[in-house]
């Protein structure tokens, strides 16, 4: 018998979204499961896809490069990174119903949804037609009711205190 696969956000203000979804990929390859991960909105240069990269069952689908934060875009960047974003949509759900993986991460997807930058409709549709054994992980903040509505589990990450607000900017190692 196969597994039901469940629904998991990490959402909220606080750091440490992305750390709980890459450290579930390290518990699932562990025990030999696969995963896909796709990450919005990001850069590639942080730390963790170094040694992910080197992890034989973790497969990272790279995204167009968003040449800077979403709000700092042109109108014109915006509507490009829009149309590849949803070209990259329908890469994404192939790859995930094709079978060959256990774990699907989709880091920062909540504010690719927030900004219209993926099908809202169809990443509902997915979710709740997802194959049965898929196990889905979803990070970001401000998730909407829609997807908050289909997860099995969600963890908020609270922003207490942050060296940021002290004006030290993001350090190599420990927040990329």
């Amino acid at each position: 018998m196969t597994e039901k696969g469940r629904i998991h956000i990490y959402c909220g203000d606080g750091k440490g979204k992305t750390t709980a979804a890459i450290g579930l990929i390290v518990r699932a390859s562990g025990r030999g499961k696969r995963t896909l991960l796709v990450r919005f909105l990001k850069k590639e240069d942080s730390g963790e896809l170094f040694v992910l990269d080197a992890i034989p069952e973790v497969e990272r689908m790279k995204m167009p490069d968003t040449k800077g934060f979403y709000w700092t875009l042109k109108d014109e960047e915006k509507k490009e990174l829009k149309k590849a974003y949803h070209d990259a949509w329908e890469v994404i759900q192939k790859k995930a119903v094709s079978g060959a993986y256990d774990l699907l991460v989709m880091d920062e997807l909540m504010a690719a949804y927030g900004y219209g930058l993926v099908p809202r409709e169809e990443v509902v549709r997915f979710l709740k037609e997802k194959p049965e054994h898929l196990e889905v992980v979803m990070t970001g903040r401000d998730p909407d009711e829609a997807i908050l509505s289909q997860a099995d589990y969600i963890s908020e990450i609270r922003a207490v205190r942050h060296p940021f607000e002290k004006g030290v900017p993001a350090r190599e190692g420990i927040e990329f």
